[in-house]
């Protein structure tokens, strides 16, 4: 698993490159820390306090293409549902702390993920 990235992901670099080419700047990978815990966001607009994570459908459970592997299942399945689990968590501290959350799984396409970031963001201004 150590070929498996946790920054930089080709999803997250291509809304990326669509929110700078918007106009948009952010801070990436930005560690946060909070009243109930640290989080690190894929995508951070301090100014406007919008936390943007991009998550794959794989390590996430994408409802519509998130699967739990066959092959070795009593390993997979409580690694991927602490990762949801991890994700809600992480999702309340940063709302609880006054910050708006956007999770895109990485099938949405990215002029559409762009644009709800872009209005989240004009809109917290």
């Amino acid at each position: 698993m150590r070929a498996n990235r946790r920054v930089n992901t080709t999803p997250e670099l291509a809304l990326r490159s669509e929110l700078h080419r918007l106009g948009l700047r952010f801070r990436k990978d930005l560690l946060l820390k909070l009243g109930a815990g640290r989080v690190r966001p894929d995508i951070v607009f301090t100014r406007s306090k919008v936390a943007v994570f991009v998550d794959g459908c794989f390590w996430h459970l994408c409802p519509e293409h998130g699967q739990i592997p066959k092959a070795n299942r009593a390993y997979w399945e409580p690694k991927l549902v602490r990762n949801v689990e991890r994700d809600r968590r992480n999702d309340v501290a940063l709302i609880e702390d006054g910050w708006r959350v956007l999770r895109f799984f990485e099938h949405v396409p990215i002029q559409d993920a762009a644009a709800l970031v872009r209005a989240a963001v004009t809109e917290g201004r």
